[in-house]
């Protein structure tokens, strides 16, 4: 599984979507196209990025089936749990999963 890390996007949603569709998205695809698997990671967002994230990566993993592509966010020891478990968990794919903390958010969701 192939770690592609997606360094900076705007703040702003709308913006940072944009970027990461004009952007980054050819090269992600580039990846998943020459047949490897993909662990995509994002920086650290509040909560009005995570329904543009698990949408992009839904849609990617049902475009590259079945190659697995998997979006985490969170700090670099939550990153390699999330890497172990999803390199051995080869029917997880389209899901955007965040590590404690990750958000900026205090509360529980």
């Amino acid at each position: 599984m192939k770690r592609f890390i997606v360094d900076e996007l705007p703040s702003d949603p709308l913006r940072a979507t944009g970027v990461f569709h004009q952007h980054w998205l050819p090269r992600i695809e580039a990846v998943l196209t020459s047949g490897q698997d993909v662990m995509l990671v994002l920086p650290a967002a509040d909560y009005t990025h995570r329904e543009w994230r698990r949408a992009a990566i839904a849609m990617l993993a049902r475009s590259h089936t079945p190659r697995r592509i998997n979006a985490v966010t969170g700090q670099s020891t939550q990153l390699a749990v999330f890497e172990r478990y999803l390199t051995d968990a080869h029917g997880v794919t389209g899901q955007y999963l965040e590590g404690a903390g990750a958000t900026g958010e205090n509360s529980p969701r």
